[in-house]
């Protein structure tokens, strides 16, 4: 049992080679950008809004909080373990082998299925534009077969996915439905600094006008529409419940922030220039979310948000604001704009299986890398097969949420993984998490906001217990199981003296898991379970630290 959790030790001048540390700190904030406002602005904040109505801006709020934390966390571990992996050097080197496996294999999850979500974000826009200069495309050509069999189904007002479900051609009984994006999960992009930093200007220039000419045609009535239980104008149409339903969405804009943590080997002085990246691109994609955000939903009645994959774009088409050219510069620039998240995306996922690969946990040809063209060949090709064939058949909800489960679940793990570090001397010019006791902090904070809320919603603590209610018993139960870890967490801090810091963290993004339904954490432990039959069966004893041991044993 022990083997399942060796821990291996990093040290600062174990290095992989052929990687140059070329990147400075505001090298990484561009690259943060990039990766945080993309598909997440662009196309899943839609999703996000038509969830939770305006009030889904509290849940970019929650986020940010949880993200921060989570950041500082990051930054601790990046700074004592300068090396690329991720969440997955960080929890080998805390809570053993078996857990990195986990996370490993739930960062493999999270940056392919992130990027199928970016191809889907990219066809709608591409196809947005394409509709601008008279090009039409089909519209079963611009889907999957379940967005469109599921907005039928649904009574969606989306006419674009009914038209798809009832134009598409049939084989057999089954209508033929192909988004002929999803080639973009499987292809590379050069790796190039100054190309990335150019399009994320451009990014930012297009999202600032958005907000600067969509402040023009805002109706702060939206803000508050009729509530879907009552009737009564209400911030949270659809109450807390259907704020936090958005989670996925709304955390989808934030996975990219991880894949910072794989630049450790490529960034000058990564012991105080990645920290300070992470935290800066962070703080400034949160105030951008709530900016748009607010423009969003003040534009535009929420429930018109259904399915719409380019909200950018469709906030100024001729059915709300009318601003045909806005319209046709929001697509364009979404474009490119996506494809700097393609690019941050296709650098994460390698090194993830370059690290595990290195470590021995997975084949040695997974750190194949292409002699000509200087990509992961073998890598993105077997990606390709393992996700790319059932996305045909999938959907965009499907995608956010089983990327964003598992990438909360590696915050979870990263934060837990800090509180389980040795104290280290303080050294000049490096980040250092400052300790701040928990002991009666966290025990006081989390009980005053405990009663806070059930003074703020107090039928909804009355209600707890009914778990048979179809719109609210799922997230009741998680609440409740929330309230109970988080009972042991304020023992654990009053009895082993805990830092504040990863512990509120900890607490933020268990919080945000609340929002998940079983159907997420169905898919979520079939795909750890296929990820632990490849463990047992060949990670385990190809184990790099496993073969020390057995020749210290020899």
């Amino acid at each position: 049992m022990n083997q399942l959790f060796r821990r291996k030790q990093y040290s600062e001048s174990e290095h992989s080679s052929g990687l140059l540390r070329v990147l400075g700190v505001w090298d990484i904030v561009f690259f943060g950008i990039a990766a945080i406002i993309g598909a997440g602005s662009f196309s899943s904040l839609g999703e996000a809004v038509f969830r939770g109505g305006p009030g889904v801006i509290i849940l970019y709020v929650i986020c940010g909080f949880a993200c921060g934390f989570t950041a500082l966390c990051y930054a601790e571990f990046a700074s004592r373990i300068p090396q690329a992996g991720s969440a997955y050097t960080y929890a080998y080197a805390s809570f053993g082998e078996l857990i990195a496996w986990i996370i490993g294999w739930a960062l493999i999850m999270e940056y392919s299925f992130g990027n199928i979500y970016v191809a889907f974000s990219w066809s709608d826009y591409f196809t947005s534009f394409m509709e601008r200069i008279g090009v039409h495309i089909p519209d079963y050509l611009t889907c999957s077969y379940t967005e469109a069999k599921k907005a039928f189904l649904g009574g969606s007002e989306n006419k674009e996915l009914l038209n798809a479900w009832n134009s598409a051609p049939l084989i057999g009984n089954l209508k033929f439905i192909v988004d002929v994006i999803t080639w973009l999960c499987y292809v590379g992009v050069k790796e190039s600094k100054n190309f990335n930093n150019i399009f994320v200007l451009l990014k930012l220039f297009i999202i600032l006008l958005v907000i600067a000419v969509g402040v023009a045609y805002l109706n702060t009535d939206n803000w508050f529409p009729a509530s879907a239980d009552t009737g009564v104008p209400s911030f949270m149409p659809n109450g807390f419940t259907g704020v936090m339903s958005a989670v996925s969405g709304v955390f989808f804009a934030y996975i990219g922030f991880d894949a910072l943590s794989v630049l450790s080997e490529e960034t000058k002085n990564p012991q105080k220039n990645l920290p300070r990246g992470m935290i800066i691109s962070l703080v400034l994609c949160t105030v951008i979310y709530i900016l748009l955000t607010l423009v969003l939903t003040g534009m535009v009645d929420y429930r018109k948000f259904d399915g719409i994959g380019d909200p950018l774009a469709f906030i100024f088409a001729g059915s709300n604001a009318n601003v045909p050219w806005m319209e046709f510069v929001v697509s364009f620039a979404a474009i490119i704009a996506i494809t700097t998240v393609l690019l941050v995306f296709q650098m994460g996922q390698p090194r993830i299986w370059y690290a595990m690969s290195r470590d021995g946990l997975m084949p040695k040809k997974f750190m194949t890398i292409h002699p000509k063209h200087k990509t992961p060949s073998y890598a993105t090709i077997v990606t390709g097969l393992v996700v790319g064939v059932p996305i045909l058949f999938t959907d965009k909800s499907f995608i956010l949420d089983f990327t964003s489960i598992g990438t909360i679940f590696a915050f979870v793990l990263v934060c837990g993984g800090v509180l389980l570090l040795p104290a280290k001397e303080k050294l000049k010019g490096r980040f250092h998490m400052p300790y701040i006791n928990a002991r009666f902090i966290f025990p006081v904070t989390f009980l005053g906001g405990l009663f806070f809320f059930y003074w703020w919603q107090p039928e909804f603590f009355h209600n707890l217990t009914d778990w048979h209610d179809p719109a609210e018993g799922e997230f009741r139960i998680s609440i409740i199981v929330y309230i109970l870890i988080n009972l042991v967490l304020c023992v654990l801090a009053f009895v082993r003296n805990l830092s504040l810091i990863p512990l509120i963290g900890l607490s933020s993004c268990l919080y945000l898991l609340t929002g998940m339904t079983h159907n997420n954490w169905f898919w979520f432990l079939l795909w750890f379970a296929i990820g632990m039959i490849i463990y047992f069966s060949y990670g385990f004893k190809n184990s790099k630290l496993n073969n020390d041991l057995n020749g210290d044993l020899n």
